[in-house]
């Protein structure tokens, strides 16, 4: 056993029954919180100037104890208090060691901040041999727990005198129906370890250093003397208090924010709780939010982990120990998700959770790719064996992580040895909607094309291409075409397919709607005039990539 002084001051002030295993932790992750009292025990329930024997004391809730029959007589068992007579008790067999009990009863008070003249105290002075291993305190009632599955573990005041005799062995048991569950390691022995002396009394509040991972909805309490021997044994205990020391999960997330396919660590954090004993055994089954995956196997600096969760899983099982000492542990989780969004996780994603506060939530948002824009647009551009012209009116956005736009407009255009066009208008653009999502689009219009001496001839073409990433950074390429009144040969051209080709016998070629896809991207060519003699025209084109 060790001595808690960091847990004395809180748990000095608690009194009554306490069920709060379940609260929320108010602490930050790897902060610890104060073990919560569940159930404590002053012996202060209507007393006064009458001792009275364990059996016949009735606390505040209505509860009974009991104890081994050798433990009620020869000066045992009776709640003592300075305030009482000066003589021995009727029937209490102490030989004249009275003030001496009601000493450790006053000294217990001293040291817990309370009253010495009034404090009260359950007592043992050993008058005869008790016998080895019998219960000198139990429970007669159930105490009901909110939760099951909680990590519990005690407290108790203890006193003793005649330390140059033999000591007092105090060995506490947590009760699961009829099986007794040890909470010690080894068994508190006031004499060999006071946190102080008070009027020649060693004193201290001593709590366990094995808390039990307990499964059940209610619990008793039993207190064994492993010492036989009315040599010496002589001691007293207050405040008998059950802790809630269960640990608290945690869950974060980081980066809070990433690109989608690329990987953010949640981390699920164990803290443990101020007095920082072993807890060994929490186990949990985390689910992940609806879209994550897990990109590795879970990592842990976690004492005796077994983790399960392999690439591409969506839910990961942890069962680990907290080791003496240890203020926190760690389980991180390689995720990642393929379309962008806020993925958020909370107490309900965490199920099969033992010995386990749970947790709030934590959110991350994967976001689209930061694709490039790269977007082209002019009304015409000739290229000859002589001669070259445009392109005309470009409008250009150059493959620029920054959105914005372009654009441009010419009033007409002569195109030697081919023909002119009028009014030229072009416009390129990149822009960002909410949520990080991308589009880039471009767009030509020329209007009164008069071509080859009115072989091809159209009141107005327009090209517009557009690009567009979706959650999951996929893109997304389009082209349109707009064809007002265009004639080729005298023939109008309606509705045509995509690369419709039509022949001017001995002429040229001429290619309507035509679209070459690109990685990301598409290039979109209202009217594509081939000459035969090598004239290459291309009238209103628009052009446009995501990731350039």
């Amino acid at each position: 056993m060790r001595v808690i002084r960091a847990l004395t001051a809180a748990l000095l002030a608690a009194t009554g029954l306490t069920a709060l295993p379940g609260a929320a932790a108010s602490a930050a992750p790897g902060v610890p919180n104060a073990p919560v009292v569940v159930f404590t025990e002053d012996f202060e329930n209507n007393q006064g100037a009458t001792p009275i024997l364990l059996p016949a004391y009735v606390n505040t809730a209505g509860r009974h104890y009991t104890a081994d029959p050798a433990w009620l007589v020869a000066c045992n068992g009776l709640v003592a208090s300075l305030q009482q007579p000066a003589n021995d008790p009727t029937g209490g067999q102490c030989g004249g060691r009275w003030p001496d009990v009601k000493r450790m009863a006053g000294d217990l008070g001293q040291w817990a901040g309370g009253d010495r003249a009034t404090n009260h105290a359950l007592s043992a002075y050993t008058e005869a041999n008790p016998g080895a291993n019998k219960v000198q305190f139990e429970t007669t009632q159930p105490i009901a727990l909110s939760a099951t599955n909680r990590f519990l573990t005690f407290s108790v005041d203890a006193a003793e005198q005649n330390c140059y005799a033999l000591h007092a062995l105090l060995a506490f048991y947590l009760l699961d129906g009829p099986t007794a569950i040890p909470a010690f390691t080894t068994p508190i022995e006031t004499c060999a370890h006071p946190a102080q002396v008070v009027n020649g009394t060693s004193v201290g509040t001593f709590a366990s250093d094995k808390p039990v991972l307990f499964s059940g909805s209610s619990l008793g309490i039993r207190l064994v003397n492993l010492q036989g021997s009315g040599t010496g044994n002589d001691a007293a205990v207050d405040n008998i208090r059950v802790l809630d020391v269960t640990p608290r999960l945690d869950v974060s997330f980081s980066p809070a924010s990433a690109e989608v396919n690329t990987p953010a660590t949640l981390t699920y954090t164990v803290t443990n709780t101020t007095e920082l004993a072993v807890k060994a055994g929490w186990s949990f089954f985390g689910v992940l939010p609806n879209g994550l995956r897990t990109t590795a196997p879970p990592t842990t600096d976690c004492a005796d982990a077994t983790t399960t969760a392999a690439p591409g899983a969506t839910a990961v099982s942890v069962e680990a120990t907290l080791a003496t000492g240890q203020t926190s542990c760690h389980v991180s989780v390689p995720v990642t998700a393929t379309r962008a969004g806020t993925y958020t996780t909370c107490a309900a994603d965490i199920t099969q959770a033992v010995g386990l506060n749970p947790p709030g939530c934590a959110s991350v948002t994967f976001v689209p790719p930061v694709l490039k824009f790269d977007a082209h647009a002019h009304g015409g551009k000739l290229t000859s064996p002589l001669v070259s012209v445009g392109p005309l009116a470009p409008a250009d956005l150059d493959c620029t992580a920054t959105a914005g736009a372009d654009d441009d407009q010419l009033a007409s255009a002569s195109l030697p040895g081919v023909g002119s066009l009028g009014v030229v208008t072009t416009s390129a653009s990149g822009a960002v909607a909410p949520g990080g999502l991308r589009t880039t689009t471009a767009s030509a219009r020329t209007a009164g094309l008069n071509l080859l001496g009115g072989l091809v001839t159209a009141d107005e073409v327009r090209a517009t291409a557009t690009a567009t990433d979706d959650a999951a950074g996929v893109v997304t390429a389009t082209g349109t075409t707009n064809l007002t009144n265009l004639r080729v040969a005298g023939v109008p051209v309606l509705n045509p397919a995509v690369n419709q080709t039509i022949v001017i016998p001995l002429v040229a070629s001429v290619v309507v709607d035509e679209r070459v896809p690109s990685p990301g991207g598409v290039l979109v060519n209202a009217v594509h005039v081939k000459l035969l003699t090598g004239t290459d025209l291309v009238v209103s084109q628009a052009r446009v990539e995501l990731g350039c």
